[in-house]
């Protein structure tokens, strides 16, 4: 029988032949597949045996079987008087493997059987197979369709070649590459692009908690989401391959503040500045160590260097110190700066992991310390120097930067790795700029300036926060703080952590105080309802300062001191002549100096512009800006042209009164009645229409209007551009301002501790300079009486719950009151200068 008829399989028949339908079962059939796999070469002795002899083969069933001969030869003449159609076989993930290995195996064989194909008479006819089952829809290159014209046939002679195969594989296995990436391995899904992009973005931060912004909503995946449903009590849910939990925007910084009092930290897509609009004080610190030798390791002791930073106001302040096993004096400065969020290396002294551990745990939950851990090469003083060279040698912008670098480079090494470590820690938040100037940076300790309160007496004295629930409440801050603004707060707070030594300036404190009590002078009520109307102006300054202030922020804090310096330069007689005291009358005399820059960067504001955000129309004299003055001449050329067109549309649509008209923000369109449209030229674009007129816009004005609209898009990115460089002009007086505000909280602190004086008996002390040891305290609750040449220890005795402690409790505390130039809580004191406080 010829080859190209079917073939019938026989019990005792010759050799089987390799067939196709063992890789394509035949549609609609229901008998059984072919036999099992034979090798190539298996293949090839029994082909050419088949050949060779011309002999039948017997049948098996009655579904046709398509030979590798029918693939390497498809066009032959057919016998037969009705040609047979090749059912559309499917193609399975399976069946795609094979060929692979069918193709590799068979190309030797297929000229040998090309050879004698060509003598036949008769042709096969395959179809191109339509679909494929799993993922053959994807390939880039599918199975071709053979041509099986007769007249083809006989005039050309075609080769069999099955790189189409190979094509096809090719493609199927780099989609099939490609695909395994997007699948999710456990649940054997495809991942959405959303949730790809969130993969990406979680693996360059991957300590971070990611909120994507999705519509009218913020949401939350994987283990984000769970993590955003446990502290935020929000549910949370599985959708696609990840479970998901989600927040409105509109209440975005509500839940992100959240988030950040429970320590957690967030990608830098959220405004850390709006994050910490109601945080008083939030310190990042980092601690580096220095073990001078291993011996020293051993016991303990070490040097420790420290950076402290405040984001919001650009304070930076830095300590060196040795410190022995017990970490107290590490443990002093913590509780004093009282950070939010402590950068370590990845490897500390097990002391020091112990008291950090012990600090963190203390906090509430709500209010948790974050820990940020680096790895310890940033931390090595080589890599330190080499880093800090680098930024303050090349980055740092003005030509000061040797100079600036000669100031760093003489700190302490602990100090230079710590201050390395947040360079490359800022810098992810584009924050780096607070640490341009090192002239501002300020040494936490000094024991010739403020008495020694190590982290015991803080606690036990609870100076900051009370020892019951850690909050503020009860503290000795809190019985003193009645300060008006948020930078006078945080003031006060450093001089309730830093009683001043030296009796100069704590009677120049007292002094002040004295007068704001005693006066009778109505300029520190008026100076008093000034500091009750201010914003945070210090935080607002900072803001300007790295350039991520909005225009209604920045109007807000210019329009602030430039009133500020307006009102209290109407005052400066009145000052000269009824406040004597210098600390009072220098800084209110200082403050109108220091803020004369601001009123011409306010003069050149628009208020309307800067208080909506429009930045195109912001600056009201354009003579500093002229990028944006020739963009805006440019847009009124092309206006003028639109308008000179209008006597031609006119004139064409024949209606005098015709006039452009604006409709869902197109502007220039030509309003024409539905019942004269054919009058409108046939080059016309309508744009929109309604029952009564449709709306057109004309070629010329279709050309200058996409022109228009390129130049206001242009005059947007300039606007930012100059708005940015506005901003650059305006930090150049940052320290002068800061300056001023500076005196504005030393003088709200004072008006503060004139109030805290006006509640009860308090009295002013009288200090003994000639000697450290008077100490004379004289109230209903306590009578004390230490002198240098007499009696210099009292030892208190009692019952239990009979007040020892709380008596001891309240000498310290007055002590520290009086050091800070406060008045005192008794009838009469005397106190010399202490040095430090120490309690168990």
């Amino acid at each position: 029988m010829p080859r190209g008829q079917r073939r019938e399989r026989g019990g005792g028949g010759g050799g089987q032949q390799l067939v196709l339908s063992r890789f394509f079962g035949a549609a609609g059939s229901g008998g059984e597949q072919g036999p099992a796999r034979q090798t190539a070469s298996e293949l090839g002795t029994k082909r050419r045996t088949s050949t060779e002899s011309n002999e039948p083969c017997e049948k098996k069933t009655k579904t046709r079987q398509i030979t590798l001969e029918d693939i390497c030869n498809p066009l032959k003449t057919q016998d037969k008087k009705e040609p047979q159609k090749c059912e559309k076989p499917r193609i399975c993930l399976q069946t795609l493997d094979r060929l692979r290995e069918f193709c590799s195996d068979s190309d030797q064989q297929c000229n040998r059987v090309r050879e004698d194909s060509f003598r036949e008479k008769e042709s096969v006819i395959l179809d191109k197979c339509p679909s494929v089952i799993g993922r053959s829809s994807e390939l880039k290159n599918p199975l071709q369709p053979w041509d099986t014209s007769p007249k083809v046939a006989q005039k050309e002679e075609l080769r069999c070649d099955l790189s189409q195969f190979s094509a096809s594989l090719k493609s199927y296995e780099n989609t099939q590459n490609t695909s395994d990436t997007n699948l999710n391995k456990r649940t054997k899904s495809i991942y959405t692009p959303l949730e790809l992009q969130f993969i990406e973005l979680k693996k360059q931060y991957k300590d971070a908690v990611l909120c994507v912004e999705c519509g009218y909503k913020y949401r939350f995946f994987g283990e984000d989401a769970e993590i955003a449903a446990k502290e935020l009590n929000i549910y949370c849910h599985p959708d696609h391959n990840f479970m998901t939990a989600s927040i409105p925007t509109h209440r975005l910084f509500v839940h992100v503040r959240r988030l950040v009092a429970k320590g957690y930290k967030l990608d830098d897509s959220v405004d850390v500045e709006e994050v910490t609009t109601d945080v008083p004080d939030n310190y990042l610190l980092c601690i580096c160590e220095n073990g001078e030798n291993l011996k020293d390791r051993k016991k303990g002791d070490i040097v420790i260097g420290i950076m402290a930073i405040q984001p919001t106001t650009g304070e930076v302040i830095f300590d060196s110190f040795r410190d022995c096993a017990s970490r107290l004096e590490l443990e002093s400065r913590v509780l004093r700066l009282q950070p939010v969020e402590i950068i370590l290396p990845s490897s500390l002294s097990d002391q020091s992991e112990k008291l950090i551990n012990s600090i963190t745990s203390m906090r509430l939950r709500d209010d948790r310390i974050r820990i940020e851990r680096m790895e310890n090469h940033h931390f090595e003083y080589s890599h330190a120097f080499q880093l800090v060279t680098d930024f303050y040698a090349k980055e740092v912008p003005d030509t000061t930067g040797p100079q600036k670098l000669s100031v760093i480079l003489s700190l302490d090494k602990p100090v230079i790795s710590s201050l390395a470590a947040v360079i490359a820690y800022l810098k992810e938040f584009n924050l780096e700029k607070m640490l341009y100037n090192p002239s501002n940076f300020k040494r936490l300790s000094s024991e010739t300036e403020y008495m020694t309160i190590n982290g015991t007496t803080m606690k036990n004295l609870e100076i900051l926060q009370n020892q019951t629930d850690m909050k503020t409440k009860g503290s000795l801050l809190w019985v003193l703080d009645h300060t008006k603004t948020s930078f006078g707060r945080r003031r006060l707070k450093k001089w309730v952590t830093q009683p001043l030594m030296k009796s100069s300036e704590i009677n120049a404190r007292l002094d002040a105080v004295s007068e704001i009590l005693m006066s009778e002078s109505s300029v520190f009520g008026q100076i008093r309802n000034l500091l009750c109307k201010l914003p945070d102006i210090e935080r607002g300054l900072c803001s300007v300062f790295h350039k991520k202030c909005s225009t209604q922020e920045f109007f807000l804090i210019v329009s602030t001191l430039s009133r500020l310096d307006f009102e209290i330069q109407a005052l400066i007689p009145v000052i000269h002549s009824h406040v004597k005291t210098p600390l009072l009358q220098n800084a209110l005399l200082e403050i109108p100096e220091l803020l004369s820059p601001v009123k011409h960067y306010l003069k050149i504001l628009n208020e309307e512009a800067a208080k909506t955000g429009d930045k195109t129309q912001l600056f009201k004299d354009l003579t500093d800006f002229p990028i944006i003055r020739k963009k805006k001449e440019e847009i009124l050329d092309v206006l003028s042209k639109i308008q000179l067109h209008l006597p031609d549309i006119r004139k064409q649509i024949r209606n005098p009164s015709a006039e452009y008209v604006t409709v869902s923000g197109q502007e220039f369109l030509i309003e024409v009645k539905n019942s004269r449209k054919s009058s409108v030229p046939s080059d016309w674009v309508m744009i929109s229409s309604t029952k009564a007129v449709s709306r057109f816009h004309s070629p010329f004005i279709i050309e200058n209007y996409r022109h228009l609209n390129q130049l206001r898009e242009q005059l947007v990115l300039d606007c930012n551009a100059e708005w940015l460089n506005f901003l650059d002009h305006f930090s150049e007086h940052y320290h002068p301002v800061s300056k001023a505000i500076g005196h504005l909280a030393t003088i709200d602190c004072l008006f503060s501790l004139a109030q805290v004086a006006k509640q009860g008996d308090y009295c002013s002390i009288k200090e003994n300079i000639d000697h450290f040891w008077t100490l004379g305290i004289l109230c209903a609750s306590i009578k004390i009486f230490l002198k240098g040449g007499g009696e210099r220890v009292m030892i208190i005795t009692g019952p239990n719950m009979g007040g020892k402690s709380s008596y001891i409790k309240q000498v310290a505390l007055i002590t520290v009151m009086a050091q800070i130039g406060s008045y005192v809580p008794a009838e009469e004191s005397t106190i010399g200068i202490v040095d430090g406080i120490f309690t168990r």
